[in-house]
């Protein structure tokens, strides 16, 4: 009787890493999870080995691994570049995990002209250089060195991740502003803005669905993220309807509601969005869980497992949860609007939808009768 497949899951613990771990072992993988120890979860199944080290610890990695080889190896998590290198010739297939900013204006859209990445970006956008953003062009220099090593891995481009066990819940800004009884929300910019997010559980999947499919993922780089992308607008809609809250949105310009960009975690209204039509078109990809539900259910988890006020999870995201000072915000906004308002409203200039009903009748009712013919 032939063994079962080895696979090595450095990770496994955060928001993606159980339903990559429990994939593999309805796939018949015998799984081993490398990973610090730190944070042990109960959604994965008992009796799998855990092996406890540093994995950005290149000493710690060789001397807890030892001469073992794997058929399978999934890095999603630690120095991602050592691991590639330790790893080379000790595994049949190596698929890892990076991120996104890897795109030349994802980080600063005026590095592009027109301002603003191209929507959406593919595989083959352009990159970002060293004298961009210093910090993330390791994540690009990383997936070099992967398929250096192994030209035939597979490496996914993580977008934002939410769901259950994300260190840094954007909607925790909704949510808790829902438990404070908040009864308005600004928005910058009409809340309009687009970034592709995973929800964790769909991450998971598009990393199965390469491992199920090693041929036609062999060798390439692919976005991640859900099917559909949400503004923030309809994202705070669907978290307000998940919790049965109403509020008022208020929408304003960025640059007169600076608490915002903790909504975008950025300084930038622009939109981020990465396509996954080649993940969807090479190895099936689809979600597992639809958008909208996907942040309903992200609500209702945070709701039942709210961080701590003004403790790790809220000093990352920004949000200065200042509401005395959102009133008096909100209050001078309206007051500077209303005469506005008022202007634009006496002058009658009234815009028909092309689709609107009875939009010819209106239109042929607006025709001034033609002047008379000059004569001399």
């Amino acid at each position: 009787m032939a063994s079962a497949p080895r696979a090595l899951v450095i990770g496994g613990t955060g928001p993606t890493g159980p339903f990559v771990v429990n994939g593999l072992v309805e796939r018949g993988f015998e799984v081993t999870i490398l990973h610090t120890g730190n944070h042990e979860v109960d959604t994965i199944p008992a009796g799998l080995e855990h092996v406890h080290t540093d994995p950005f610890d290149e000493a710690a990695v060789v001397d807890a691994l030892g001469t073992r080889t794997f058929d399978l190896v999934v890095a999603m998590y630690g120095r991602l570049r050592m691991l590639a290198r330790v790893l080379q010739g000790r595994c049949g297939r190596f698929v890892s995990v990076g991120g996104v900013p890897v795109y030349r204006g994802f980080a600063r859209p005026d590095t592009l002209f027109p301002v603003g990445m191209a929507l959406p970006t593919r595989e083959d956008g352009i990159k970002i250089e060293g004298d961009e953003v210093g910090k993330v062009i390791k994540i690009l220099e990383s997936e070099g060195v992967v398929f250096d090593h192994h030209p035939t891995a597979t490496h996914l481009r993580y977008p934002l991740i939410y769901g259950p066990g994300q260190l840094l819940p954007r909607e925790w800004l909704f949510v808790r502003r829902i438990l404070d009884g908040r009864r308005t929300l600004v928005l910058p910019d009409g809340g309009l803005s687009l970034r592709t997010a995973a929800y964790g559980e769909n991450a998971a999947q598009a990393l199965l669905c390469c491992v199920d499919r090693p041929e036609a993922s062999a060798g390439k780089a692919y976005n991640v993220g859900d099917e559909h992308t949400l503004t923030l607008h309809q994202i705070a809609e669907v978290i307000a309807a998940a919790l049965d809250h109403r509020w008022e949105i208020v929408e304003m310009p960025l640059a007169l509601a600076p608490h915002t960009r903790a909504l975008l975690a950025t300084s930038w209204t622009n939109h981020r969005v990465t396509g996954i039509e080649a993940l969807r078109a090479d190895v099936g990809y689809c979600d597992a869980v639809p958008a909208v539900e996907a942040y309903a259910r992200t609500a209702r988890w945070l709701v039942a497992n709210p961080p701590p006020d003004g403790g790790r999870e809220e000093r990352g995201l920004q949000d200065p949860f200042d509401y005395e000072w959102e009133d008096r915000l909100v209050a001078a906004w309206r007051t500077a609007v209303e005469p506005v308002a008022a202007v634009a409203g006496s002058g009658g200039h009234r815009f028909v939808d092309r689709y609107a009903e009875g939009r010819r009748n209106e239109l042929n009712a607006r025709r001034e009768p033609a002047p008379e013919p000059h004569r001399a």
